[in-house]
């Protein structure tokens, strides 16, 4: 059973915090959102604001850097000769918690969709710097991180993204 029922990620301070059912702050984490900025269209590589839940947990028993595809294991394990391998990938690793927007016409249908346009939180090489703006519009953070928030939440879980 979890125990953060709500997060929140302020773009502003690139960082994600967690509360408790009493409204109490239990965790506070580095992330990195959108080179972007924000903005909800369909193909704007923007990280989208406003009240979300988590559709998803995808990865639970996935090793420490596993490699994802398509919300897929592919069977690598990120390094740095992986990386060099593969200048140009977006890495996704370790564990994703894949959003759904909960406004209808500002982040839930049409060309606003969050679960459509594949948002998530997830994992990131290691050598990533958190709290510089950096992803396609996802959330990214630390595996470490991700191992323990993902723990800690369920499917439903609020996740609010503010600037």
């Amino acid at each position: 059973m979890s125990d953060l029922k709500r997060l929140r990620v302020s773009v502003s301070e690139q960082l994600l915090l967690g509360f408790d059912g009493a409204g109490e702050r239990q965790l506070n984490l580095p992330v990195a959102t959108a080179r972007n900025g924000t903005g909800q269209l369909n193909g704007s590589e923007c990280t989208p604001l406003g009240r979300h839940r988590i559709r998803a947990k995808i990865g639970a028993d996935a090793p420490l850097n596993a490699v994802f595809v398509g919300r897929r294991q592919t069977g690598e394990v990120y390094s740095e000769q992986l990386a060099s391998q593969h200048p140009g990938r977006d890495w996704i690793l370790t564990r994703i918690l894949w959003l759904c927007g909960n406004e209808s016409g500002f982040n839930r249908g049409g060309d606003v969709d969050t679960m459509r346009r594949y948002i998530y939180l997830h994992g990131a090489p290691d050598s990533h710097p958190m709290q510089i703006p950096s992803s396609h519009g996802c959330i990214k953070l630390r595996n470490a991180d991700i191992i323990a928030l993902f723990d800690r939440v369920n499917v439903g879980t609020e996740v609010e993204i503010c600037e």
